[in-house]
């Protein structure tokens, strides 16, 4: 890659949120994470409604089974180099709604790393905009900066 364009995307990486299932209170927090409170917008990040813009796709909630190929359909869409964060215990490791790893419930593909490969984890029920951040940056460091 040429050198402005990974200097661009490491200091304004665009973000893209997709919303698989579960309570909600993960997606409040990153939507906390972009209010003036924490304000990343001005380090950088920018949240897009387009995945073919975005660098990192932020994932939030268990995947149901009819949105497997959803979600592998917008990770697709997504332009190399890209990183994806698991937001929450349920994109993590399915939380209430799997019953153990071998046996899921079955309305539910799993936790989000066996739909696409996760290059962060945030935990957490839901886990605080600061860990959000902090997600976001080491995806960063680790998915963008590799190229």
């Amino acid at each position: 890659m040429l050198g402005w364009k990974k200097w661009a995307r490491t200091r304004s990486p665009w973000i893209f949120h997709a919303h698989c299932g579960g309570c909600n209170g993960c997606d409040i927090e990153i939507a906390a994470a972009l209010t003036p409170r924490y304000d990343v917008e001005r380090i950088g990040i920018v949240l897009t409604n387009n995945p073919r813009y975005a660098d990192i796709m932020v994932v939030t909630g268990i995947v149901p089974k009819a949105m497997v190929p959803v979600i592998k359909r917008v990770y697709n869409q997504m332009t190399d180099p890209k990183g994806v964060v698991a937001v929450g215990a349920c994109a993590t490791t399915g939380g209430v709604f799997l019953k153990d790893d071998d046996n899921p419930t079955y309305t539910f593909g799993g936790p989000v790393d066996k739909v696409i490969p996760v290059d962060v984890y945030v935990p957490g029920c839901p886990p605080k905009p600061e860990a959000i951040i902090v997600g976001i940056a080491q995806c960063i460091q680790k998915a963008l900066a590799k190229d």
